[in-house]
């Protein structure tokens, strides 16, 4: 096997940006054996910058905090970049570009994941503002896949329980099962996947507990990393 390439993950929550850094440690094993994993550096600004950001709709300042994290891994040594946060993604089209690194896309991942799969309508979850947002539409249609927004009272629902509850570590048994509702009604609608379109959402919602198959876009994305870092995955 040729040199692992370095993996910088541009945080912005706590809890997505760890789930997505432990999967790529764990995961690394696959490839690397026991405990082995390609070397791996983090950078999160405050959530707070980010979230003053998106409030006042400074798409461009969000990308000035990505970017800023892009520079400092990309001196740690980071030859690619992941950033395990779907909200933030709006801001891409002024990251890209600037980039010092080159980025993986968490909706262009999810979305390859779900062609792969053979899915045809993805039902979306996530913060208010990414759902507002075209991040997952554009890297549906590119794929030839129809998705489905929640009513616009839900995705403010949806969103406060995420920044309220989930983004702080905080899992209660009320918002796993209006979670779950709200996944019912995109089966309803003629959903056949679900996208967990929240980096914290797979630590509420999985295959075991929705009423559709879920696509765990933290998770994805950090498989994604490895593959990109590493190579194709070994065989079982």
């Amino acid at each position: 096997m040729s040199a692992a390439l370095h993996i910088g993950i541009v945080g912005c929550s706590a809890e997505g940006a760890a789930l997505c850094y432990r999967t790529v440690c764990e995961e690394g094993a696959r490839w690397l054996g026991p405990h082995g994993h390609p070397e791996v550096s983090l950078h999160t600004p405050s959530l707070r910058h980010y979230v003053d950001c998106l409030d006042r709709g400074d798409l461009p300042g969000v990308a000035a905090l990505m970017l800023e994290s892009a520079r400092k891994l990309a001196a740690a040594g980071a030859d690619i970049l992941i950033c395990p946060d779907n909200t933030i993604h709006q801001a891409f089209e002024w990251v890209r570009p600037h980039s010092p690194r080159p980025w993986l896309h968490i909706a262009e991942v999810v979305a390859e994941a779900a062609r792969e799969r053979g899915f045809q309508c993805l039902g979306l979850t996530g913060t208010r503002w990414l759902l507002d947002s075209e991040v997952y539409p554009q890297a549906l249609a590119a794929q030839g896949l129809r998705w489905v927004r929640p009513a616009p009272e839900v995705r403010a629902a949806m969103g406060q329980l995420i920044m309220d509850e989930l983004v702080r570590g905080v899992q209660q048994a009320s918002t796993v099962q209006r979670f779950q509702g709200w996944v019912q009604d995109l089966q309803q609608q003629g959903c056949d996947a679900v996208v967990l379109g929240c980096t914290e959402i797979p630590l509420i919602l999985n295959d075991s507990n929705s009423a559709l198959p879920t696509l765990d876009s933290t998770r994805l994305l950090a498989r994604a990393a490895l593959r990109r870092a590493l190579g194709p995955e070994p065989r079982a």
